[in-house]
């Protein structure tokens, strides 16, 4: 499990120190974003790979690690919107903006060392098609239970399913690293 947290803390830092750069860059024009709306963008990425990984070419010169960090990142700002809210101008400044989805990232990370206990790690296992599939997934339901405004009968929420993207992205990204 010590290798498992070193590894994630490791993705969850550069995807951490990405989104802060990006803070800085174009401020926080993010938070007027509707969850729907971030759920798409999480679903063009997650598309993107999966296209990516049955074509085995890409014509923009970027790969899959780049759209696996941008669904991290989406997913922790989803998060973040369900939080704080949406908002019609930017509120935050890069620097609160960064503590915010980095304290969304380790709710993630906490999550995940409970279920890897009990689950034994099976994610080691899984190909970074499979991971991305389970994202396609969850988005899906994201978007069913976005379609009820927000009613469920017997499910997890929708902040329950984008911590699982979360850390499916980072599952995928530390497969790409061991392949």
């Amino acid at each position: 499990m010590d290798r498992t947290l070193a590894q994630y803390d490791a993705v969850v830092t550069e995807c951490l120190t990405l989104f802060g750069k990006k803070a800085h860059d174009y401020g926080t024009a993010w938070r007027i974003l509707r969850v729907p709306s971030l759920t798409d963008q999480i679903l063009i990425k997650a598309q993107r790979i999966r296209t990516l990984q049955e074509v085995g070419e890409s014509k923009v010169g970027e790969g899959i690690r780049p759209e696996l960090i941008g669904i991290i990142n989406y997913a922790a700002m989803a998060l973040v919107q369900l939080d704080l809210g949406v908002v019609d101008s930017p509120d935050l400044g890069a620097e609160r903006a960064v503590q915010e989805v980095g304290q969304r990232l380790q709710h993630a990370r906490d999550l995940m060392e409970r279920k890897n206990h009990d689950y034994g790690e099976a994610w080691r296992s899984m190909r970074v098609s499979s991971l991305v599939d389970l994202i396609l997934m969850k988005l899906l339901r994201i978007k069913q239970i976005e379609d009820n405004e927000g009613a469920t009968l017997v499910s997890e929420g929708i902040d329950a399913n984008f911590l699982d993207i979360v850390n499916y992205g980072v599952f995928a990204m530390i497969q790409l690293e061991e392949a």
